[in-house]
């Protein structure tokens, strides 16, 4: 299936371009006082000295991870967890620049975007899950709950050292260099031995569950291949076999030509929200060129994606009057995936239905995993797209030229 040259110029989901060139961003390592990494990427080249003077050790509680029989899925029992940070005071938040009054995590007075190894991981070890171990282990053994040593590894990644501000806020180039952090840190990532696939994701809002309101997000680098990837996986093998064509390139294909839930489209991007969607506000963004992992993005694609994703973020804000809580979350190729079977994707989705109600899931979602949507995924499209192109200079929703304004 090819993309008609007509759906690719709808001009209602046009995106101005990203200024060309942006340099990448420059990263410094270091460590932390208990023996975490720490990495500081700079929009511009810059020098630092780091030094935790912080007396600090890491919590008490391991990890550790559990087969579930039923559903031959893995849970992480991470107990320190229990103990983290809970919504503290501005002036308290362990994200926030260090000064000379108080040390926190990051122990610079100032930062762009810096990454670092959670204090209270929900996966950390080293040891990877044997491919055997269902094979090796009795009956008694898997129904009573396989129990492994805790594995992989888990980052915090700050978006901006001002508190009170937000992803959809930062500036263009600071956009570019949170995308190279999450591109840098997924194949550091899966060089691992003890990670098996890398997932790069914000949660943004009290009603998502956050427990620091500081901008940031979160990688984690799983030991195995997550039950929704290993069903994209299944899928599109499947779709594989049956058609002759790859699952990815016909639901981009099938999107543009349909045209009613393409949100926008840029050079090297396009946004839209499923036909299938699940949540009341669900976006995904698909690159043009089939690439499995951030890593392999080129420095064009980088640029066009900070611009396009500063733009979705301002309308997500728009669409409700307020800032909307959402996940967002990069779908890349785990390490074992067969080539060229993954796309890369990113998925954005929301709980928030209308201005004071919340999507939540309640007996057919938590219990039997079915979805039930209240909002048709075109009416979505079709607000977001009447909000018009949010860029950094404009301020405030501009329609664009669609059937509803004209």
């Amino acid at each position: 299936m090819t993309i008609p040259d007509s759906a690719a110029q709808r001009p209602s989901c046009e995106v101005p371009a990203a200024a060309p060139g942006m340099p990448a961003a420059q990263r410094t390592r270091a460590q932390l006082a208990d023996g975490r990494e720490i990495f500081f990427f700079d929009d511009a080249p810059r020098r630092r000295t780091v030094q935790d003077r912080r007396e600090i050790s890491r919590p008490v509680g391991g990890n550790e991870m559990r087969y579930d029989p039923l559903l031959r899925e893995w849970v992480a029992i991470a107990a320190a967890r229990q103990h983290r940070t809970q919504l503290p005071a501005t002036e308290e938040c362990p994200l926030c620049p260090s000064t000379p009054e108080r040390a926190t995590e990051v122990p610079q007075d100032q930062y762009d975007v810096v990454v670092f190894e959670n204090r209270f991981p929900s996966f950390r070890g080293d040891i990877p899950i044997p491919e055997d171990l269902l094979s090796t282990t009795t009956a008694a053994q898997e129904t009573a709950g396989l129990r492994q040593p805790g594995s992989g590894r888990c980052e915090v990644v700050c978006f901006t050292d001002q508190h009170s501000s937000a992803l959809a806020q930062v500036s263009l180039r600071r956009m570019r260099t949170v995308l190279d952090a999450w591109a840098d840190r997924t194949a550091a990532m899966l060089a691992e031995p003890g990670v098996e696939q890398v997932y790069c994701f914000e949660n943004r809002g009290e009603e998502i569950g956050v427990t620091l309101n500081h901008p940031h997000g979160q990688i984690y680098g799983y030991p195995f291949i997550t039950p929704r990837t290993r069903t994209l996986l299944d899928s599109a093998a499947d779709f594989r076999a049956r058609r002759g064509a790859d699952l990815f390139t016909e639901i981009l294909a099938g999107e543009v030509a349909d045209g009613r839930r393409i949100v926008a489209r840029t050079e090297h991007w396009t946004a839209f929200v499923p036909a299938w969607a699940r949540w009341p506000v669900e976006l995904h963004i698909y690159p043009h060129r089939a690439v499995q992992r951030l890593p392999e993005l080129t420095d064009a694609e980088r640029d066009d994606f900070a611009a396009l994703y500063l733009d979705l973020l301002r309308r997500g804000d728009a669409l409700f009057d307020g800032p909307l809580p959402y996940i967002s979350g990069w779908q890349q190729a785990p390490a074992s995936a067969e080539p060229g079977l993954m796309r890369l994707h990113l998925q954005l989705f929301s709980i928030r239905r209308a201005q004071n109600k919340l999507k939540y899931l309640a007996g057919s979602e938590s219990g039997m995993g079915v979805f039930i949507n209240d909002i048709a995924p075109e009416e979505t499209a079709r607000r977001l797209v009447a909000i018009g192109p949010q860029t950094a200079e404009s301020g405030s929703a501009t329609p664009t030229d669609t059937e509803e304004t004209r």
